[in-house]
């Protein structure tokens, strides 16, 4: 019975660690720029804060992908803010990262 209750628990961890997340189509011309001084000639819009899986049960996600997912989801919330720039707060922990989003001329 261990054997088989493994069988079914460890596929369904691993889908769970799998996730995507896709980039809506208003997203798409929001830029993220790096994380430092604020860029020049534009308005800041306000912050979002993000959050995604970053482990589940004893599987570590990988970083990589965590931070593009977490880059995703708040070019997601940007439009919402009225930016089309943002640019990271912070390095992600514990799965979670801020964004300050910014108004610049195209």
């Amino acid at each position: 019975m261990t054997l088989r209750l493994a069988a079914l628990l460890v596929p369904a961890l691993l889908l769970a660690a799998c996730t995507w997340v896709p980039l809506q189509p208003d997203a798409k011309a929001v830029r993220v720029i790096a994380a430092g001084a604020a860029p020049a000639g534009c308005t800041r819009q306000g912050e979002v804060e993000v959050s995604v899986k970053h482990n589940v049960a004893f599987y570590r996600r990988n970083r990589v992908k965590v931070r593009d997912e977490l880059e995703t989801l708040a070019r997601n919330e940007a439009p919402g803010l009225g930016a089309n720039v943002l640019q990271p707060l912070g390095e992600p922990v514990g799965g979670s990262q801020r964004f300050a989003g910014w108004r610049c001329a195209p």
